[in-house]
């Protein structure tokens, strides 16, 4: 498959997985216009620490994808687009609900809308494993109930429902990915993987996490890019949804447990934080995909699967957040929702 000259729109391309999909886009020589949040401090987000040979091949537009207009203006003239802009912060979104429906289902209808208007050829847009719960059987399959355990994968659930019933309703070439844990360098400090790497790495006797027994499915960062790359021409992947995850189970506290073991820190202790647990009632207990699907239709494996992968991205990860001028991007000391 060849990108060369084709128009691609990558929405959150500011954030952390649209920053490595806008970059691994320009490698392959497509035009890649990113979408980032206006601000007042002209910053691209995790753009700014793009190579300077890649940052100057980028068509980067401040827009808000809450703002119809600016929406419209960014999918004109674009052959595909790659929908990732969202709020995605669990805890967020139980105080600020209205902020995710605002920008994750009102947002998400502005860029259907824009793109059946410019006829493009394909929209993938990016749903997530939260929208699952927890598992009521596993592997899970693209056909398990949905059952939203916080704002924010209803906020998810309802857009990946818009974006289906365009394809449905108006024969708009819609993909839904839905990638489960992505980890890799840039990753919010939200998230526990970067939050126990950066607390380690600042020496930290007693490393401050939430709950440790609950199993997640990793995938690193450049396997959740490649699997979108893989999709961009990929008919069949049309009116689909698919599954991006590495179909391997491990707990929090296993997986902190490596961390630890990577870095060296095998003496430091977990103590669990009040504030960093969920509601018990939101907690998603089990996440493990079944990708299948995705082998069968995009023709895409992940390279970092299994217990070996996941070391390998972990270390990869580490590496990155060790370097002094990425830890000093991030405040280990204070929580970040």
């Amino acid at each position: 498959m060849s990108l060369s000259g084709k128009k691609i729109l990558v929405t959150g391309a500011d954030g952390f997985i649209g920053s490595h999909l806008a970059e691994e886009l320009v490698r392959q020589g497509a035009k890649v216009r990113a979408l980032v949040l206006y601000n007042s401090f002209n910053s691209w987000g995790w753009l700014d620490h793009s190579p300077p040979e890649i940052r100057d091949e980028l068509d980067v537009l401040p827009a808000d994808i809450r703002d119809p207009y600016s929406t419209e203006a960014a999918v004109r003239g674009c052959d595909v687009v790659l929908h990732l802009a969202a709020l995605i912060s669990i805890p967020y979104s139980y105080g600020a609900p209205e902020s995710f429906v605002e920008t994750n289902v009102r947002g998400t209808l502005n860029v259907l809308q824009a793109a059946r208007r410019a006829d493009v050829e394909h929209l993938i847009h990016t749903s997530t494993s939260e929208v699952y719960g927890s598992a009521q059987r596993v592997p899970i399959s693209e056909e398990h109930p949905l059952r939203a355990q916080s704002p924010y994968a209803a906020s998810k659930i309802a857009a990946d429902q818009l974006a289906l019933s365009f394809h449905t309703s108006f024969q708009l070439p819609v993909t839904v990915l839905r990638p489960f844990n992505t980890y890799g360098p840039r990753q919010s400090a939200r998230a526990v993987i970067p939050t126990a790497i950066t607390q380690l790495a600042r020496r930290n006797g007693h490393i401050k996490l939430g709950s440790l027994h609950p199993t997640r499915d990793f995938s690193f960062v450049s396997d959740t890019v490649a699997g979108f790359i893989a999709a961009i021409d990929n008919k069949k992947g049309m009116g689909e949804v698919i599954n991006l995850g590495s179909n391997f189970e491990i707990s929090i506290g296993e997986t902190v447990g490596i961390i630890a073991e990577l870095m060296g820190r095998s003496d430091a202790e977990f103590d669990k934080d009040a504030q960093r647990v969920r509601p018990s009632t939101s907690e998603v207990e089990r996440l493990w995909a079944d990708n299948r699907k995705a082998g069968d239709l995009l023709g895409w494996t992940p390279q970092y699967a299994a217990k070996d992968g996941l070391r390998r991205g972990l270390q990869k990860t580490i590496d990155w957040f060790t370097d002094p001028a990425a830890l000093r991007l991030y405040a280990a000391e204070r929580y970040n929702i």
